[in-house]
């Protein structure tokens, strides 16, 4: 069947999305109540029943605006909200956001419960309700157009930009002409092309955007005195940060830049979109964050990702709460030795045994399969990792370009 015109069902939201997955969320809103929410998923032992939270007590207006966008993602049909009593983030709130997204939605306190056990029991009988509920989603007809794709990078070596990255890149160009969507972030790994980014902005607003985002990114690293490299990367065959950059940004593609997003703000168009997860200026001390896989890929989520491209030369074995998350290569040792975990061995277009073109219509067709229900790897070894920083970000896009 033409790429163009591959189709398989999904399921309905209210919001005129369409989810390639029919998840419950189970939220803690404060760490004293991690506990219970993790005993809630785990006693009904489904593998479409997620669970985030909150690390700590403190109310920062990033991690909400995250928290809430994975409320509304297209893949959640459910929301729990777990609270222990006292903390600023109120699980009743969340709640009525779900249910005002057209979500199945609950929320209680434990100590208005009774305790641990009582809050358990609590926990898993609405969970269950809430899957009895969700059988009855509408199944429709998707494409490629439907998606919303996200990628990064982790674990790099020298095949990540000649092969990985580049797999991306082409089956983002095919994604795009379909009329879907693709997001690309790490603009910490874009040191020395701005120039190339910002000519490929589709307007002077996206241009604009582009170029502040770069310096913003740039002034951010001077100052923590760290750019996003590692000794991982060097062991890998990477020499500089300039080139992983290089190979980096490969995974763009070549189509367009409409323009940059934040963390949790929905693409308003389809096409091709830069995501910014940098911290803005004036920053607190505990905004500093520890760059990793995790944060990168719950950041394109939250930018409404029914599914997330992990690309890694070294190897990596997380998953993601949410979406799923296919783990690429463009090292075939690494796929090879790590077979359980990677799900795309883009290692032939290296050794000559295919193109660029039929790299990404590989990937196509598996991204079609996993759209349709099939598990990556991740999921299958019910790997459910999440991360939720605290940061600061304005909630304008760019804040310069609206004054």
């Amino acid at each position: 069947m033409e790429f163009k015109e591959k189709r398989w069902q999904g399921y309905a939201r209210k919001d005129g999305r369409i989810g390639i997955r029919n998840k419950v969320l189970v939220i803690y809103t404060v760490e004293c109540a991690a506990f219970v929410a993790k005993q809630i998923v785990s006693q009904v032992g489904h593998s479409e029943v997620e669970v985030v939270g909150f690390e700590g007590c403190t109310d920062n207006d990033y991690a909400v605006r995250l928290l809430l966008s994975l409320i509304r993602h297209p893949n959640i049909g459910g929301v729990l909200a777990v609270g222990l009593g006292c903390e600023y983030v109120q699980p009743e709130r969340l709640a009525k956001k779900a249910a005002e997204a057209g979500k199945e939605a609950d929320w209680f306190f434990i100590q208005d419960v009774g305790g641990t056990k009582k809050s358990i029991e609590r926990g898993v009988d609405s969970v269950r309700a809430m899957q009895k509920a969700l059988e009855q989603v509408p199944r429709v007809p998707m494409g490629f157009a439907d998606l919303v794709i996200g990628a990064e990078c982790g674990g790099s070596d020298f095949t990540s930009g000649l092969a990985g990255n580049v797999a991306v890149g082409s089956f983002y160009d095919l994604l795009v002409d379909c009329g879907g969507t693709a997001i690309f972030e790490e603009i910490v790994e874009a040191v020395g092309l701005e120039k190339q980014l910002v000519a490929r902005g589709v307007d002077d607003r996206a241009k604009e955007e582009i170029s502040f985002t770069y310096q913003k990114a740039m002034d951010y690293c001077q100052s923590v005195r760290q750019y996003s490299v590692s000794p991982g990367n060097f062991a890998g065959g990477l020499s500089t940060i300039e080139e992983k950059s290089m190979g980096a940004l490969i995974k763009s593609g070549s189509r367009p830049i409409q323009g940059v997003l934040k963390v949790g703000g929905r693409p308003p168009q389809p096409g091709l979109w830069l995501l910014d997860s940098t911290p803005d200026p004036h920053w607190m001390e505990f905004g500093i964050t520890n760059p990793n896989d995790n944060e990168g890929l719950m950041a394109l989520i939250s930018c409404g990702c029914q599914l997330v491209f992990l690309v890694t030369g070294r190897g990596n074995v997380v998953g993601s709460a949410v979406a799923p998350v296919l783990k690429i290569t463009g090292n075939s040792k690494t796929f090879a030795h790590m077979r359980e975990d990677m799900d795309f061995d883009a290692g032939s277009v290296l050794s000559g045994m295919c193109t660029r073109e039929e790299i990404a219509l590989r990937l196509a067709e598996m991204v079609a399969e996993n759209a349709s229900g099939n598990q990556t790897k991740s999921e299958a070894l019910g790997h459910k990792e999440y991360f939720i920083p605290y940061k600061y970000q304005e909630k304008a896009v760019i804040k310069r370009c609206e004054q």
